[in-house]
Order: C-alpha cells, then structure tokens, then sequence
C-alpha cells in the first residue's frame, strides 16, 4: 500500500486530469491538517469524457442538442473508453485490417464509418457468437449462404475478409436504398429489415434517433460512434498506443487453386512457409486439406518472403 503525505508547510497543487475531466486539490499552507491519500482505496476513481458538440456517422449529423442522444453517446464513450484491454486491442488491430476493409468500403461506394462497424460486431476478429453468428462481420449461415457465400466443412467465407466484407457491403446498399439513411442502414445491421421496419410502421418515425427501440439496437450506432472516435484518437481517450505498436498487415502473394490439396502443411512448406502462417492468412480454410470435387478457383494467400518477421512488434 502507498500512502502520500502532504504536510501543513506545503504548498501544493495535485491535478489528475484527462480529456475533458480536470479534478484539482488545494492543500493550504495555514491547514493545520496533513493531507493522506490511500492508493488502493481513496484513489479509485473514473473521469467522465467529454462528449463532441458536433458528431456525425457516414456523413449524417447526430442531433446532439438533444440530452438522450447525448446521454446515449456518453454511456458508450465512457464504456469504450474504459474497456481497456478489448478497446486497446482493437486499436491495434485495425492498423492490420483497416486498408483492406477501407478499399473494398471504397469500391462499392460504402461510407468509411462503416468501418467501425466491424470493430463493434467482432472487434476485428473471427469470433463466434452464441447464436452463430461468425467472422469479423459476424454473419449467420443461413444468411450467408441465401447471399451465396460457399459455408460447408471444408470451406466457410465468413471468415474471409475480403468476401465478408463484400457480403456487407451488398446488405448496406440494399439497406439505404430501403431506408434513405446511412444511420438506419447500420442499424437494420443489427435488429433486421424486418425488426426496425416493424418499429417505423408503429411509431410513425423513420429517423433512428426518434424510434424506441429493443437496447441492443438503440445502443449499437453509439457505440459505433464511439469506437470511431476513440479509435481515431486513441491518446485523446487515454490510450498511448505508438504507431509501431499497431500491427501491421501482412504481405502475401496470391495463388489459384482450381484442384484438391491433400495436405496444406505440405502446401505450406512449397512456399516456404508453415501451416500455422498459411491459415492465419487464410482463415476461411477449415480443414487441413480440400477435396474440391467441384473444381472450384480459390485464391489462396501465402506469406511474401521474411513476412513473418517483417511485421512483428
């Protein structure tokens, strides 16, 4: 345990701060009382951040002048910003993931935001949730397979950025063309056309920060929002994180595949490289070898030479 003492002599100043929370302590000279400070227990505090007077996602203003937009916004920031180990690790993350999902955002004329969208479904990893739902854009079977994504024990592009992401892209389109708004088109992302549609028909409103909706929904555009902007200025919310601490992507060359693999740790090693690194690079190969029966193309990563090394911390 460590204690400070600051004494009737001193004069001092103790500010803790952060951004936008500044908590300052007078200890007078003339006070006839020491001032003792517990780090385990007198210590332990959280400060409030400071949320934006002016806030938008994929170019759609958030009606900040209103207080449950801006509670809204302040429950998630503070949430995000004190999630540190999983906020800390996503930052880092995104230095790897982030240009690919930008070009491809990019080329099917997707908003950036979205971007952050991936960041709350899975925070940029190949996760499974306990409905099944899988991949950084978390997506169910069923769903994916009515868009035409290949899901079987061999192969699953859930977990193939490059298709997952496209997969999203496609939704996200179809989503504004039926709501007109970006915002309600992440959102349909989450609740459903059917869910958020059902919701617009009862309370005759179609703007997201009108309707009343089920919590995970009405929180998942702040917290959306408040990856954005944590992510975009990481030291702003407390996070130090150095540009060489973010991960870096991984170079890889591509090779077609149109027949079976019996073993890829052999496949592996002709391009020199290990069966670990080959299915890092390529999640979405399930097993430890393709029978391809149909003949299909698959395009396949493998590490350029000394990747392994060139992008570690």
């Amino acid at each position: 345990m460590t204690r400070v003492t600051i004494g009737k002599a001193a004069l001092g100043i103790l500010l803790l701060f952060s951004a936008g929370f500044v908590l300052t302590i007078f200890v007078s000279a003339n006070d006839s009382h020491s001032l003792s400070v517990d780090n385990e227990e007198s210590m332990a505090m959280a400060a409030s951040w400071a949320i934006p007077e002016s806030v938008t996602f994929a170019g759609e203003p958030m009606p900040m002048q209103n207080f449950d937009t801006r509670e809204s916004l302040d429950r998630e920031l503070n949430a995000t910003a004190y999630r540190h180990g999983s906020t800390l690790l996503t930052i880092k993350r995104a230095g790897r993931y982030f240009p690919e999902i930008e070009k491809i955002l990019r080329e099917n004329g997707i908003p950036d935001d979205f971007k952050y969208l991936a960041c709350a479904e899975s925070d940029l990893s190949n996760v499974i949730s306990p409905a099944g739902a899988t991949g950084f854009w978390q997506i169910m079977e069923g769903t994916g397979k009515e868009a035409g994504m290949t899901i079987n024990r061999e192969i699953d592009d859930r977990y193939n950025l490059a298709k997952s992401t496209k997969f999203a892209c496609d939704y996200f389109k179809k989503a504004y063309e039926k709501y007109g708004s970006w915002t309600m088109a992440a959102a349909s992302y989450n609740n459903g056309f059917k869910g958020l549609s059902e919701q617009v028909e009862i309370q005759k409103e179609t703007g997201y920060y009108d309707l009343l909706l089920n919590e995970e929904t009405a929180r998942y555009i702040f917290r959306i929002v408040s990856l954005k902007l944590v992510i975009s200025d990481p030291s702003g919310y407390g996070f130090m994180v150095r540009p060489e601490e973010r991960y870096r992507p991984v170079p890889y060359e591509e090779v077609k595949v149109d027949t079976a693999v019996n073993s890829f740790e052999q496949f592996a090693r002709h391009f020199d490289t290990n069966y670990k690194i080959l299915k890092f690079l390529n999640p979405w190969l399930r097993k430890p070898y393709l029978t391809n029966a149909e003949g299909r193309e698959y395009i396949i990563r493998v590490p350029e030479k000394d990747a392994r090394v060139s992008t570690g911390l």
